[in-house]
């Protein structure tokens, strides 16, 4: 099996939503002093790469830790290489990025997926702070919604 990394590496100086505060790495312990290095991580959960559960929208929504394992690894996936992380660490990353229309989200509800995924920041355009189809989807389906993957052209080979 051919496995490819679709994750972003976190950094302090990754981009991240706009008014989050970037991701803080703090050094904990050290070889010298302690015979180990450790590192302190801060970041909130939408930072790069990330997994958001119905719990992302919804107070009695799954949570991810609530998801059997077999939830994460398949063939039940649903893909969507749109080109756009190639604009990643730049300034429009942030805009104007595609998203599915209704016609495609309805599709995505019916089909019986463990998961979707994208190269782009969220599933909803970036403007509509109802979350509208994380709404949509999350209330239709029992479904994880991955953001933000890289790679994409480099699946389904």
């Amino acid at each position: 099996m051919k496995a490819i990394d679709l994750t972003h590496i976190i950094t302090e100086d990754m981009p991240v939503y706009p008014g989050t505060e970037p991701p803080k790495l703090t050094p904990a312990n050290s070889y010298e002093k302690d015979g180990f290095k450790e590192t302190l991580l801060s970041l909130y959960t939408h930072t790069g790469t990330h997994i958001d559960p119905p719990a992302h929208i919804f107070p009695d929504g799954r949570t991810l830790d609530e998801f059997p394992p077999e939830q994460f690894m398949g063939k039940d996936f649903l893909l969507f290489n749109l080109g756009w992380d190639r604009l990643w660490g730049t300034e429009a990353y942030f805009g104007d990025y595609p998203c599915l229309d209704d016609a495609a989200l309805g599709l995505i509800i019916g089909g019986g997926y463990k998961g979707i995924g994208f190269d782009v920041i969220g599933l909803d355009p970036i403007s509509d702070v109802n979350l509208t189809r994380h709404r949509r989807l999350f209330s239709s389906c029992d479904i994880i919604n991955i953001e933000n993957l890289c790679n994409l052209d480099k699946c389904g080979d």
